[in-house]
């Protein structure tokens, strides 16, 4: 029966040899029974901007995302905190539709929701205020406005800083909130979520005004390749 495939946190980076790899492995195997592959967010371990699209490295994993439709497989792609700032001209080269950063979803009759899962870290005030001041529009129009260059040496100076902030944080408090996540699914009326981001997969089992809801958390490619797939009979985790 056709199935979909969910993935996200792959951090793809030129000097990640091994996850382009894994990738490419993977995209290779996929089942051919396979109609859709979701990728929910932080596909790349940054990404500066549609003009950089020339770059050997991401022309290459471009080409990849693109070779789906030759196989009849439709992609979807739904930018995470590393990537958010993916535009339409990286979306038509991949032959890719960009959802919503929150999806709701038919699958097999299920009400899924799709998200990175950011959004559900409530707890951490620090991301949460950077989050908004990044995805404000105005500030996306001025920071590519920038040189690719200026650009590419910001991000790498906030990823950096990023990474010895999380080292002295408790990891609970970069967490999905349960609740946050109920509230979701009750306001879309789903009882499925799919997320990524907190690089905790895991499938959590949450009671929604009386309805059994599933959330699944797709594992960071860092630590475990692989994914979620969901056919008529429901979700499993897979290894890439």
């Amino acid at each position: 029966m056709p199935r979909a495939l969910f993935i996200s946190d792959l951090h793809l980076a030129p000097g990640r040899t091994d996850l382009t790899a894994a990738f490419e492995g993977f995209l290779e195997r996929l089942p051919a029974d396979t109609q859709a592959l979701y990728i929910l967010g932080d596909l790349f371990d940054y990404w500066a901007g549609d003009d950089d699209l020339a770059d050997p490295f991401n022309a290459r994993v471009v080409a990849l995302l693109a070779s789906l439709a030759e196989r009849n497989v439709a992609l979807f792609l739904l930018p995470g905190n590393r990537d958010f700032l993916m535009g339409e001209r990286f979306m038509a080269a991949a032959k890719a539709k960009r959802l919503a950063e929150i999806h709701l979803l038919d699958l097999h009759g299920v009400p899924t929701l799709l998200l990175h899962g950011d959004e559900l870290c409530l707890r951490d005030a620090a991301y949460r205020n950077f989050r908004a001041t990044v995805r404000d529009a105005a500030w996306q129009e001025s920071f590519l406005a920038r040189p690719l260059a200026e650009r590419k040496a910001k991000i790498e100076a906030l990823r950096a800083r990023s990474e010895a902030e999380k080292r002295a944080k408790d990891y609970d408090l970069m967490d999905a909130d349960p609740a946050a996540a109920e509230d979701l699914l009750r306001i879309h009326g789903a009882t499925r979520l799919i997320h990524g981001h907190t690089h905790r997969p895991a499938r959590h089992a949450h009671a929604v005004d009386g309805r059994p809801c599933e959330r699944w958390v797709l594992a960071s490619w860092d630590d475990q390749p692989g994914g979620l797939e969901c056919d008529a009979d429901g979700c499993r985790p897979f290894t890439a």
